[in-house]
């Protein structure tokens, strides 16, 4: 059953798609993995925000080596519920990724066009080694390939909100993955 706390939400869910558990469960398991790929060093952990903030603190949490956390929020979606491909940078980071390795840490990929440009611009910025860590890939939408190393669930082509990903600010605060009705946001941009 899907595990809220928001009032009136149900009625918005069309269902549960990934439970709390299993998210839990599979962050774990890519940590445990990260943590033994990065033990001689302190990766870069990169956060993309917001949508990947509940996974980045699962995911640090469950790593068992040092890492040094930033963030950084990029859009591409505005208030529709598909990318419009070009990349707004809102918030860069603190630190300089010049010789370190980076881990982003992403919600989903729908395009891959976000993720390319973040990888790009790391990459020029003379990071030494860039991977990726996604919870969700979605891909029946993917335009651009992107190399993801470290995979989390593959999705069907539907709407997901919670843990995280939201449709227009809404939603983040649910503890599971779930399909939005397409009612709650007809006449958006798909």
């Amino acid at each position: 059953m899907l595990a809220m706390r928001i009032v009136d939400v149900q009625n918005q869910i069309d269902h549960e798609l990934i439970t709390h558990d299993e998210i839990v469960k599979k962050i774990e398991e890519v940590a445990a993995q990260a943590s033994e790929d990065y033990k001689n060093t302190v990766p870069l952990v990169i956060c993309v925000l917001k949508g990947a903030a509940n996974t980045m603190t699962c995911f640090a949490q469950a790593m068992s080596i040092n890492v040094e956390l930033d963030y950084m929020s990029l859009s591409s979606y505005g208030a529709g519920t598909s990318s419009s491909g070009t990349i707004t940078v809102r918030q860069d980071l603190s630190c300089d990724v010049r010789g370190r390795d980076v881990l982003i840490v992403e919600d989903i990929i729908d395009s891959g066009r976000t993720l390319r440009w973040l990888v790009d611009e790391l990459n020029k910025r003379g990071a030494k080694s860039v991977e990726i860590f996604a919870l969700l890939e979605k891909p029946a939408r993917r335009v651009v390939d992107v190399d993801v190393k470290y995979k989390g669930f593959e999705i069907p082509d539907e709407f997901v909100v919670g843990f995280g990903l939201d449709y227009d600010e809404k939603y983040r605060n649910l503890d599971s993955i779930a399909v939005l009705k397409p009612q709650v946001y007809e006449g958006a941009e798909q």
